[in-house]
């Protein structure tokens, strides 16, 4: 049997397919491979050294995916940036981790450049994906491996690297999650990193095959992708998500497992029901959902569709976490599962003493050592750490089997009239609305009560958002939610400001309500 780690499937079967790209292209395991150690050794050959860090503003993609081969087996930091950022945000996160290079795409060309020229970055080490001619002061990314041998690399410089993920937080600027880099080998890595997806029943190779919808800047969904190419799993990769398009590629290509977010599953099940039941999805084992909470009338019905292949987990750049199969969740709908092997899952007070069962408060976790720090910010390393225990601020509570039931973030907790109000139960309510394609709900300042719920909805497709509709909804609402949980205010959106892999950013929408004003929270 093949010692797990993609550097040894590719040595053991070169021709084994390993990456079908977002044009469907395919390549094999010896050419993904060769491209990546070839990109290895270019960054080598500029200067680059064990610790250093590889900042990279791109879309889903083959180079990508050899960016990461690269810099996971010459001791570099992979630095993925969100590719719908502004410029002054990217060159902040790629000035605070301290890029020696910067490698970016075309598609982006007004956004590199003008982040570009606030970096320290040389031009030698700038590199443009798709051409140069829109980015000024880049060099084509084909370069940067050009002249340079495609075998495995030599021991000397082959040692272990490590992705350096920013999160977005809630208040402040995003701040880097760094950990120390392991002196391992970069096939131990591997091993390690796909000890992750075999917590969800995963096997090597196994006629396995992964797709990649969401985009690789976040850190689960990169995670998943190099798990399944260190397993020996082809990966499908699209650029850009669309529901349809997804249960194409699934019956194409018999998909076994992807990582996907509840709003994904929102948008299937908003396809006609014979244009779903036009699509083979019996091949799917291992579809595992995390970032946000997920309604239980969704899940439910994509078991349904799909059988028992919908896992979920909690967990956060930082670590984690919690796991749940879709027979246990069946049993306790709503959980997000228990601690998985080797972690801890604790609810705290604010004051830092342990609560008992059934009673929400803070969650904290602790995965071995609470081993990483925000770079460059040791305040908010201490703050968010107990012990070796750490929090991302969000609130829930544990059952007597040890199953994690979560209710919001705490920083998006409403406070109206001293009674504390979840978001995410009253969202969970209003998206199963047949009206409703998304929505989004959070406190707005109000005299009497310090806080009055907003409901900001995305009407489905095809329906107007007026007085009408929200009379609707609110009526149909008084079956679910108490009187004080109702929303008292809704507005519509064309779209809600969320970025492709799902992710809301509700800031934007309740900041402008409290501008000159202090929320509690």
């Amino acid at each position: 049997m093949t010692e797990l780690g993609f550097w040894n499937y590719a040595e053991a079967q070169p021709d084994a397919l390993a990456l079908v790209t977002p044009d469907e292209a395919q390549l094999t395991r010896g050419e993904l491979a060769a491209a990546s150690n070839r990109l290895a050794r270019g960054l080598r050959k500029l200067g680059l050294e064990t610790g250093d860090a590889v900042a990279v503003v791109l879309e889903n993609g083959q180079p990508f995916i050899e960016l990461y081969l690269a810099c996971m087996q010459t001791g570099l930091y992979l630095v993925p940036i969100n590719n719908h950022l502004a410029a002054p945000e990217i060159s902040y996160i790629a000035g605070n981790a301290e890029a020696k290079l910067f490698v970016g795409s075309a598609k982006f060309a007004p956004s590199l450049t003008q982040a570009a020229s606030q970096l320290r970055v040389p031009e030698r080490c700038r590199f443009s994906v798709g051409g140069t001619t829109m980015v000024k002061g880049f060099r084509d990314f084909g370069e940067l491996g050009e002249g340079s041998a495609a075998a495995r690399l030599e021991d000397e410089i082959r040692t272990a690297g490590a992705v350096m993920n920013y999160t977005s937080g809630t208040t402040g600027r995003p701040k880097g999650v760094r950990r120390p880099l392991a002196p391992i080998s970069p096939d131990q890595m591997g091993a390690a990193f796909s000890a992750f997806l075999q917590m969800f029943g995963v096997r090597p190779e196994d006629d396995n095959v992964h797709i990649t919808g969401s985009p690789l800047y976040h850190t689960a969904v990169l995670m998943f992708t190099a798990s399944s190419l260190h397993l020996g799993h082809p990966v499908v990769v699209m650029e850009k998500w669309q529901p349809e398009e997804m249960l194409r590629l699934i019956e194409k290509y018999a998909v076994t497992t992807s990582h996907m977010v509840p709003t994904q599953f929102h948008r299937l099940l908003q396809l006609p029901k014979a244009q779903r039941e036009r699509y083979d999805c019996s091949s799917t084992r291992t579809m595992v959902h995390a970032a946000a909470p997920c309604p239980i009338p969704v899940k439910k019905q994509m078991l349904e569709w799909w059988g028992n292949s919908i896992w979920e987990y909690y967990a956060a750049t930082e670590g984690g976490g919690a796991i749940v199969s879709p027979e246990e969740w069946l049993r306790k709908p709503g959980t997000v599962g228990k601690a998985w092997p080797q972690a801890e899952l604790r609810i705290f007070d604010e004051a830092g003493n342990e609560l008992p069962p059934n009673q929400p408060g803070i969650v904290y976790m602790r995965r071995g050592q609470a081993d990483f720090e925000y770079y460059k910010d040791q305040g908010k390393t201490d703050k968010a750490r107990l012990g070796d225990y750490f929090t991302v601020g969000d609130i829930g509570r544990l059952d007597e089997d040890g199953y994690l039931f979560l209710s919001d973030r705490k920083s998006d907790m409403i406070i109206s009239a001293g009674v504390n109000i979840y978001p995410a139960e009253i969202e969970s309510v209003l998206i199963t609305h047949p009206k409703v394609g998304d929505v989004a709900v959070f406190g707005i300042p109000d005299e009497d009560r310090g806080e009055a719920v907003m409901a900001v909805i995305e009407p489905a497709p095809g329906v107007v958002g007026d007085e009408a509709l929200s009379g609707e909804i609110l009526a149909w609402a008084e079956g679910s939610l108490a009187r004080y949980k109702t929303p008292r205010h809704i507005r519509y959106t064309p779209h809600l400001p969320r970025d492709p892999n799902g992710k809301l950013y509700k800031r934007t929408l309740r900041d402008p309500y409290w501008e000159g004003r202090e929320r509690s929270i």
